[in-house]
């Protein structure tokens, strides 16, 4: 299958048209006024390949793209006029096609040795899988519908294609001037393998909630890292001293109980400003969600949500189902917006003057938890960076000395 009909105007030369609509910038909502992408049937989509075979040179026979469509029926996304599609009976005006490719599948595609007009199935990963490369397989996107793209780019940024680099192989040249427009640069390296003539469009898997702060950050975003320093724990201090003593009177040797150095504590910044804080605790069965704190200034802002959203995604990674805590009966409504919700045996509890009452809520943990099994040199990265390389990872390229033993035996 080849890849795409003329889309934008070719009069510019190439170097100021690169990048002009890059992928990772288009807008979703604005264009999904306008347009519908939907999964079609494979009847729909053999009406589709029909109409889009005089304009698609080298384009795969119609069975073949319905063998792919059968393994993983994602391949090919439909693109309808919003003004005119009907729900009841959709119909498309253009498409989208993919090839989410296996390791495999992506390292022939890099030899050359990869054949879009008859893919084998055993280099394409099924609807449950997640692919190392995706392959463009066909645009067929006349007009207007070519903004269908930031649609298809909404498809795949869920988890499990987030992060997942583009690969395409024009053979027109109106090809070549979509792919430029959209940022994809020729030339890649796959695995080791140079492919000159495979155009890239390489994306980034998003930063888990837990790992979001960014130093230099823009004024009014929002990040979260996980405390891992002794300046980021006196930030805590400073934080939960302003809101729980400062503000709630609360004694000091009831707000530092003991637990701090017995736990995750989180926090979240404003640009570069930290603006509050979390405290998390875990138990065999069960993780404690407690001492959310947000300086008064910055009540009026995600931050609580976003702290509590990024606890939830760091018991979920480190595989917990359930979460626990002991909420101010004041605040059962905001702690219920997470899913938290106060079990009929709920005990309530009154400590630093305030009335509480338990609460609970049910976790999915995440599908790639931490856990006996994965890399053993992911289990040892620092906590909440496990989707980094650790510090320890690159003293594994020195040479086994074992210095303190010497020449014992």
């Amino acid at each position: 299958m080849a890849q795409t009909q003329r889309v934008v105007s070719t009069d510019a030369p190439a170097a100021a048209r690169w990048g002009k609509h890059k992928l990772d910038e288009l807008d979703p909502a604005k264009f999904a006024k306008h347009l519908v992408m939907f999964q079609p049937s494979l009847e729909e989509a053999e009406r589709l390949i029909a109409k889009a075979r005089q304009g698609i040179p080298g384009i795969a026979e119609t069975s073949e793209i319905l063998k792919v469509l059968r393994h993983n029926p994602i391949c090919m996304m439909a693109l309808a006029r919003r003004s005119r599609f009907d729900p009841t009976d959709p119909r498309g005006d253009g498409f989208v096609a993919i090839l989410p490719l296996n390791r495999l599948g992506l390292q022939m595609l890099a030899l050359g040795a990869f054949d879009a007009t008859q893919p084998d199935l055993r280099l394409v990963s099924g609807p449950d899988e997640r692919p190392a490369g995706i392959y463009m397989w066909a645009v067929f996107a006349p007009g207007p519908l070519a903004a269908g793209i930031a649609l298809f780019m909404e498809r795949v940024a869920t988890e499990q294609y987030a992060g997942v680099n583009l690969y395409s192989r024009p053979n027109t040249e109106a090809g070549r001037h979509y792919n430029e427009v959209l940022g994809l640069t020729m030339g890649a390296i796959i695995d080791g393998i140079e492919a000159p003539n495979i155009w890239v469009f390489p994306r980034q898997a998003p930063l888990p909630l837990y790992d979001s702060y960014q130093p230099g950050a823009a004024p009014g975003e929002i990040g979260v890292t996980v405390v891992r320093t002794m300046e980021d724990l006196s930030r805590i201090i400073a934080l939960r001293s302003a809101v729980y003593i400062g503000e709630q009177e609360c004694p000091y040797d009831e707000e530092y109980d003991g637990n701090d150095f017995a736990a995750t504590h989180l926090l979240a910044y404003i640009g570069d400003e930290p603006a509050g804080c979390l405290r998390v605790r875990f138990f065999a069965g069960f993780a404690k969600i407690e001492r959310l704190a947000v300086r008064k200034e910055f009540r009026k802002t995600r931050t609580a949500f976003q702290l509590v959203r990024a606890a939830f995604k760091l018991c979920q990674k480190k595989g917990y189902a359930k979460a626990y805590g002991h909420s101010q009966v004041r605040l059962v409504n905001f702690w219920s917006r997470f899913g938290f919700r106060v079990p009929e045996n709920a005990q309530k509890l009154v400590f630093s003057d305030f009335d509480y009452i338990e609460m609970v809520a049910d976790l999915e943990p995440d599908a790639d938890a931490v856990d006996i099994g994965v890399d053993p040199y992911v289990i040892i990265r620092p906590e909440g960076r496990w989707h980094r390389q650790g510090v320890l990872e690159k003293s594994a390229v020195r040479d086994v000395t074992r210095p303190s033993v010497g020449g014992r035996q």
